[in-house]
């Protein structure tokens, strides 16, 4: 029965990661669900870690990439049914996680036969989160168990010489960069830090039919950003 771990590449999974390798706990593989829109200090800290433990992290991607279903797929059902792409996400529908995420992950995991050990990082502030029934394989929460906190497990990350080049200092998470469900505190910390991603964002939305933070659209945002 392998062991699997689940690895984001942001303070939790790298704290669940880095302890239980401390703990000299058997790890068959480690795997990172990449959405092809992280931060770009993301994708720089998963090579640093990469390059501290010496050990390869497995990249899993939707076989149809995000363009595609942000474009092009053709909807099924719906009241959208036959129109194409599924543009901007929003709470009703967080098609970027159940296609970029889940399925590649889901399909990943019921390849291994027996079922395998999968661990994910959800700490004990957050352990509701842990009675979902939908976690593939045989979920563990290491960081439950534990008791370690979001802040521990941040305090951890940087006294191992782990920083995001400073990512958390300006935001809680590190979601995807064009996240709609980001508040706008963190619309407006993208917008003036990273301004190179939000010409990204313009971009992008050129080609949705939902507008980005509904009813707002990205350049009502923009302006109230500039106005404030």
């Amino acid at each position: 029965m392998k062991h699997i771990v689940l690895f984001s590449g942001g303070k939790d999974s790298t704290c669940m990661l880095l302890m239980m390798l401390e703990n000299n706990m058997h790890i068959d593989d480690i795997v990172f669900c990449d959405t092809g829109h992280e931060f770009p200090e993301v994708y720089r800290h998963i090579k640093d870690v990469q390059a501290d433990i010496g050990r390869k992290i497995t990249v899993l991607k939707s076989e149809k990439g995000w363009q595609y279903w942000f474009t092009k797929h053709v909807k099924t059902k719906g009241k959208r049914k036959g129109q194409k792409g599924y543009g901007w996400p929003d709470w009703q529908c967080r098609w970027c996680v159940r296609v970029l995420k889940h399925e590649p992950l889901t399909r990943y995991i019921r390849n291994l036969s027996p079922a395998p050990y999968t661990y994910y990082a959800i700490t004990y502030d957050e352990r509701h989160r842990s009675h979902n029934n939908t976690y593939p394989g045989l979920p563990a929460f290491p960081l439950i168990d534990w008791k370690i906190t979001q802040n521990q497990a941040l305090r951890y990350c940087y006294e191992q010489g782990f920083d995001w080049n400073g990512l958390y200092r300006l935001f809680t998470r590190t979601s995807c960069f064009y996240c709609p469900m980001k508040r706008n505190s963190e619309l407006e910390t993208l917008y003036y830090f990273f301004p190179h991603l939000w010409r990204k964002m313009k971009k992008m939305d050129k080609l949705s039919w939902r507008p980005f933070k509904n009813p707002r659209s990205l350049a009502e945002i923009e302006n109230r950003i500039r106005s404030s």
